[in-house]
């Protein structure tokens, strides 16, 4: 998705929808749009790298060996904090919201850019909403960040 990848390890079909689990590389200096899940929990784990997070208005730092909680109705992004690629595994639960990534690429493979109309269509089926867009600017600036896909 220029700038954070996918790798599906655990399915939801795997798990009986209980949960999900992913791997997301995020090259250095990439922000991944603000958003708000309305149906999932997600808990990440830093696997290497830094990674920074703004969960609702506080923004914090993660290392490796660390967890990030970003609960449903609460706008949330985060981004590669530090100067190398970083990796996070994401536990999803319940399961259903991996399939937003393979619809994802499956645009982006067929020439949408990541971030557009389409893609952004993709967020209410997925009970996802853009909260948080307002936060782009002064992140990307605060930060020295660049949004996926651009």
């Amino acid at each position: 998705m220029g700038g954070l990848g996918v790798v599906f390890k655990i399915s939801g079909e795997e798990t009986g929808g209980l949960f999900s689990v992913v791997e997301h590389p995020i090259e250095a200096g990439r922000l991944v749009p603000p958003h708000m899940h309305t149906k999932e929990d997600e808990f990440s784990y830093v696997l290497e790298g830094e990674i920074g997070a703004r969960i609702g208005g506080q923004d914090f730092t993660a290392g490796a060996g660390s967890y990030i909680f970003k609960p449903r109705g609460l706008p949330h992004t985060f981004w590669n904090a530090g100067p190398k690629a970083a990796r996070l595994i994401e536990l999803i639960t319940p399961a259903g919201f991996e399939k937003f990534f393979e619809e994802v690429a499956k645009l982006i493979s067929a020439g949408a850019p990541a971030g557009g109309k389409q893609h952004m269509e993709l967020n209410s089926p997925y009970g996802q909403t853009s909260d948080g867009m307002e936060w782009i600017p002064e992140l990307t600036a605060k930060y020295g960040l660049k949004l996926i896909g651009r």
